[in-house]
């Protein structure tokens, strides 16, 4: 399957790669009636073990870039799963980070690495080529089955702040807040 990729709808694709690799990882027997338009039985877990699981996951995969830079601070934030039924209390985490500070070589180095070493740490890359942006960028779109989420990696060259830069989007799957969790009050 070809994905089409735009800024906009970033989060839904790599929501709905979640939603790929987690039903071909064997959601059967999950109706629809129960889940919605995702297609599997989200996991019950606490807000904030679900932003610290995306840290965790970032931190993996600041690894796996392997260059040294400055890493951006803001953390996972959550959202509502926008296909699932209104009755459930289900959301998913958000952790858009960036390394800059690095030179054109870095970047490139950085690119390679994930290339190279996200399929040994059970990372599936699903697009490994250009943005359809005007500038034509190098993008990688990958999912983990088994943490259950998708990231979106793009080599970003001279940016409107004058930095060479790897941008990343980690998503995670939906989860199901434990009962009485007000959705509206987390961020």
């Amino acid at each position: 399957m070809k994905l089409k990729i735009s800024r906009r709808g970033l989060i839904s694709a790599l929501l709905a790669t979640c939603v790929i690799g987690l039903t071909n990882a064997g959601c059967s027997g999950v109706s629809k009636s129960d889940t919605g338009k995702i297609g599997y039985k989200p996991a019950a877990l606490d807000v904030d073990e679900a932003r610290k699981k995306a840290r965790d996951v970032s931190g993996q995969l600041v690894k796996i870039i392997g260059v040294h830079g400055k890493l951006t601070e803001p953390g996972p934030s959550i959202s509502t799963c926008e296909d699932a039924p209104a009755s459930a209390e289900l959301y998913a985490t958000r952790h858009p980070w960036s390394v800059y500070d690095i030179t054109e070589e870095e970047l490139l180095q950085g690119m390679n690495n994930l290339r190279n070493r996200l399929p040994d740490h059970d990372w599936h890359i699903v697009k490994d080529g250009k943005s359809h942006s005007k500038a034509q960028s190098s993008e990688i779109l990958a999912e983990n089955k088994t943490e259950k989420f998708a990231a979106h990696f793009t080599a970003l060259r001279k940016t409107a702040s004058g930095d060479t830069m790897i941008s990343v989007t980690v998503v995670s799957a939906c989860y199901r807040a434990p009962a009485g969790t007000d959705l509206d009050r987390e961020y």
